[in-house]
C-alpha cells in the first residue's frame, strides 16, 4: 500500500512537470499523423497535373527548370521525381543555420519549386519555412526551438510520459473483483468529477500499449543511445551495419552525357514498380550520384539505395531492403510505425485518436489534481465548525409544568 502511494506521488510530480509538454507533442503529433492527406488536398495544384501527357521531361531538364525558378544561387539538395502519371516533381532547397535557437532563426532558406514533368510549366514555388505542416512538425519534433536545444527536451519529456504510463497502469490495476468492473468503463451521469476521473484512468488503460510504442519510436529520433538500443535488440550484434561508399573514376564522357539523367533511368529499370525516387549530384569529382528508391506509396520502411558512377553511369553500390540485417529494417520503419502508416489507414486512425487520447492526460490528470486539493482545502475550512456544532449541541430546558395549570 506504501508502495503505490509513493508511486501515486511520483505520477503526480512528474505529470504536473511535464504536462504541458506533453500536451503539445500529442496534439501535435494528432494533427501531423494526415500530414500527406491534408497536404494532397490542399495544395493538388502544386502535386498534380490534369491533363498528363504521353512523354515526360528528362530528370536533368525538370530539374534545370526547377533551378531556374528557386535561382540560380540556390542548391537543389532533395528531389522527388514520382512515377504516378498525374504526379509533379519536386526540387526543395534547404539551407539552415546550426548555431540558431529557435526554429525560425534556423531556417536561412527552405523553398520546394514543383513542376510539371510533361510541360515544364513550374506550378508553384512553396516557402517551407512558413507552411502549416512545418511548423507543426518542428513544434512536435522540438517545439519550435533548433533541434540541438529542442529535441533534448521533447525527448527526456517522452521518457517521464513513458514512465507516467507504467506508473498509471500500476495506479489502475484494481484491488479486488469488485473494483475490476469499475475500471473498464466510464460510469454514465455521474458527476464531473467521477467522469473526469473516468476519463483519466479508463481512456489511458485502453491506450497505454500504442501511446508506448509510440512514445518509444519518439525516443528513437531523441536519443542515439537509444536508437542504438532498438538496434542492437532487434539485430543481436552490437556491430553496426556496414554501409559502403563508392568513388567515382574518371574518364572522359561525351558532352550530352547526363549523370543525372542515366541515374534516373537505370534505377527506374531496376525498380520499375517504384512509388518515386530522389537523386542527388555528386558534391566533387570524385563522389556519386545517389538514388534513393522509395517502393511503396505513404511507406519510408522499404527503399533501396544506389550509387552510380558520375562519369560512366555504372552501378558502383547497390543495397537492397533484403540486404539489412532486422535491426536496420525496424529504424528505417521507424516513422512508419511512429505514425502508424505501417498498418495503412486503421493505423493512421489508431495513431490519431491515440495521440488524442494523450493529450487529453495531462488535463484530465490536472483536474483530478486540482479537484482534491479543493476538496482538500474546504474539509480543512468546514471541519472545525462541524466539531464545534457536535462538540456543543444546545441544551433544551426541560419543561416544568406549573401546578395547576390547565393542559
Amino acid at each position: 500500500m506504501k508502495i503505490k502511494k509513493a508511486i501515486g506521488k511520483i505520477h503526480l510530480w512528474l505529470g504536473l512537470a511535464s504536462g504541458l509538454i506533453v500536451f503539445i507533442v500529442s496534439i501535435t503529433g494528432a494533427i501531423y499523423v494526415f500530414r500527406e492527406e491534408i497536404f494532397s488536398a490542399v495544395h493538388r495544384d502544386l502535386l498534380y497535373v490534369d491533363n498528363p501527357g504521353t512523354e515526360r521531361l528528362s530528370a536533368s531538364e525538370a530539374w534545370d527548370i526547377a533551378q531556374g525558378a528557386l535561382g540560380e544561387e540556390s542548391i537543389i539538395n532533395y528531389t522527388a521525381f514520382y512515377q504516378q502519371p498525374n504526379h509533379s516533381w519536386a526540387f526543395m532547397t534547404y539551407v539552415g543555420d546550426p548555431e540558431a535557437v529557435t526554429y525560425f532563426g534556423m531556417i536561412k532558406e527552405y523553398r520546394t519549386a514543383y513542376v510539371n514533368p510533361y510541360t515544364g510549366e513550374v506550378l508553384g514555388v512553396m516557402n517551407n519555412e512558413y507552411e502549416f505542416f512545418s511548423i507543426i512538425k518542428n513544434l512536435h519534433w522540438s517545439l519550435l526551438l533548433s533541434t540541438k536545444y529542442g529535441q533534448s527536451i521533447v525527448g527526456w519529456s517522452t521518457f517521464i510520459f513513458v514512465v507516467m504510463l507504467i506508473s498509471g497502469i500500476v495506479l489502475w490495476w484494481p484491488k479486488n473483483k469488485a473494483a475490476r468492473k469499475q475500471r473498464f468503463s466510464i460510469k454514465k451521469f455521474s458527476q464531473w468529477r467521477r467522469f473526469n476521473y473516468d476519463l483519466h484512468n479508463v481512456l489511458g488503460f485502453y491506450i497505454s500499449l500504442v501511446a508506448l510504442i509510440i512514445a518509444f519510436t519518439g525516443m528513437v529520433w531523441a536519443f542515439a543511445w537509444f536508437k542504438g538500443l532498438v538496434y542492437v535488440a532487434a539485430s543481436g550484434t552490437t556491430v553496426p551495419p556496414k554501409i559502403e561508399q563508392g568513388i567515382s573514376k574518371f574518364t572522359e564522357v561525351d558532352e550530352k552525357f547526363s549523370p543525372i539523367n542515366t541515374a534516373y533511368h537505370k534505377a527506374l529499370a531496376e525498380y520499375p514498380d517504384m512509388y518515386g525516387m530522389s537523386i542527388s549530384k555528386p558534391h566533387d569529382s570524385t563522389a556519386v550520384v545517389n538514388v534513393t528508391v522509395q517502393q511503396l506509396e505513404g511507406l519510408y520502411y522499404k527503399q533501396a539505395n544506389l550509387q552510380y558512377d558520375q562519369y560512366s553511369g555504372e552501378l558502383l553500390i547497390h543495397r537492397k531492403h533484403s540486404d539489412k540485417n532486422f535491426g536496420e529494417k525496424l529504424i528505417t520503419a521507424n516513422y512508419d510505425i511512429h505514425v502508424g502508416a505501417i498498418l495503412g489507414l486503421p493505423g493512421k486512425i489508431l495513431a490519431f485518436i491515440a495521440s488524442l487520447i494523450c493529450t487529453s492526460l495531462p488535463v484530465t490528470g490536472f483536474l483530478i489534481w486540482w479537484g482534491r486539493r479543493n476538496k482538500n482545502d474546504r474539509e480543512e475550512v468546514v471541519k472545525p465548525k462541524q466539531i464545534r456544532k457536535t462538540a456543543k449541541p444546545k441544551l433544551q430546558k426541560p419543561k416544568i409544568k406549573k401546578e395547576g395549570a390547565s393542559v
